[in-house]
């Protein structure tokens, strides 16, 4: 299954790459139009990208770029920017930091392997200063002020428009490919993306309209914390047909966070949810959860239409559920949603 989600991720950036990178026409042919070139993305510059945490102002095309946060590293990859500097990812990366799909595109272009910065207890950013980008891009990410700030004296941040943690996989790309003066490439990679998820919907109709909660109960005995629309675990799912729970389109985020924090005394409020989504970092941790009465009494995990994510590697890709992550996880996704669907009570 590995190879078979590489093959398809690949597959997806190259059909990608050579649909922006077709060789330019004569004059007198219409249907030869040369696509944009290099100079032509240099024309756009220099370009202003307002956020939440302040403005990057960019006046050349970006060679050099490190990304921060989800996803940016994927999607740069994806426009046809190696980044120079990555954040490295301790949890669904491998021994390196690597998360293994854009490990797997970067090898099979045959480009170097960028750096990978530590962001945890707290960013690097001697490291970001030693590769000296000129670009830092974070717009799925939780940057703070006085970060943004501190490395904004040297390089122009691209932040997050809204809240912290929650841009849109459409927006990362869109302000990710204006950062990069590739606006044009935008749409056209969102489209792949959403043909790969389309395919599999339609392979798998019976999908179509069951409602699922997606959450997390790991933090300690009692806690229970739901997903909320646009995260892009619920939108990869409601891509692939299923439909968010009507207890679950309402709630709110809670102060500080992207997610509601419920508590497992209301998981009641679960019960119009047919299947149950959720993620543990170990079996330990997965038995713990599942062990608690109030976890049991949820009725889609009674009746074992489940689907816990123990495999990292996989919770990561659809976690950040990029252009090129998808591709990689969801041939190996999707049986584990249809097995929990198959457990749906009529």
């Amino acid at each position: 299954m590995r190879i078979a989600r590489r093959a398809a991720a690949v597959a997806s950036a190259t059909a990608v790459a050579l649909t922006l990178t077709a060789c330019a026409g004569t004059a007198d042919d219409p249907a030869d139009e040369p696509t944009p070139s290099a100079s032509a993305s240099e024309d756009i510059f220099p370009v202003s990208i307002d956020s939440t945490l302040g403005t990057a102002e960019i006046e050349a095309k970006p060679e050099r770029v490190v990304t921060l946060g989800w996803g940016a590293a994927d999607i740069a990859l994806s426009l046809g920017t190696v980044p120079v500097g990555i954040e490295e990812d301790t949890w669904g990366g491998d021994a390196d930091g690597y998360q293994p799909w854009f490990r797997d595109a970067v090898e099979d272009e045959g480009a170097e392997l960028p750096e990978t910065i530590a962001m945890y207890p707290e960013l690097d950013v001697d490291a970001i200063v030693a590769l000296e980008p000129d670009l830092v891009l974070a717009p799925q990410s939780g940057l703070e002020q006085d970060v943004f700030d501190q490395l904004s004296a040297f390089v122009p941040v691209v932040a997050y428009p809204g809240e912290p943690w929650q841009t849109s996989l459409e927006d990362q790309v869109t302000i990710t490919a204006e950062a990069l003066g590739v606006p044009e490439k935008a749409e056209p990679l969102l489209a792949e993306r959403q043909a790969a998820i389309d395919d599999a919907a339609a392979d798998n109709p019976e999908l179509s309209g069951l409602t699922f909660a997606y959450v997390y109960g790991g933090d300690q005995p009692g806690a229970l914390s739901v997903y909320l629309p646009g995260d892009p675990r619920v939108e990869l799912l409601t891509g692939l047909g299923l439909e968010l729970a009507p207890s679950v389109s309402t709630l709110s985020a809670s102060p500080g966070t992207f997610v509601s924090t419920l508590g497992l005394e209301n998981a009641d409020q679960l019960d119009d949810a047919e299947l149950l989504f959720t993620w543990f970092n170990d079996t330990d941790e997965q038995a713990a959860t599942e062990a608690q009465p109030l976890w049991a009494q949820i009725p889609a995990f009674a009746s074992g239409a489940y689907v816990p994510m123990i495999d990292k590697q996989l919770g990561m890709a659809v976690s950040v559920a990029t252009p090129l992550s998808v591709p990689w996880a969801i041939d190996e996704y999707v049986p584990l949603i249809t097995a929990g669907a198959e457990k749906v009570q009529g």
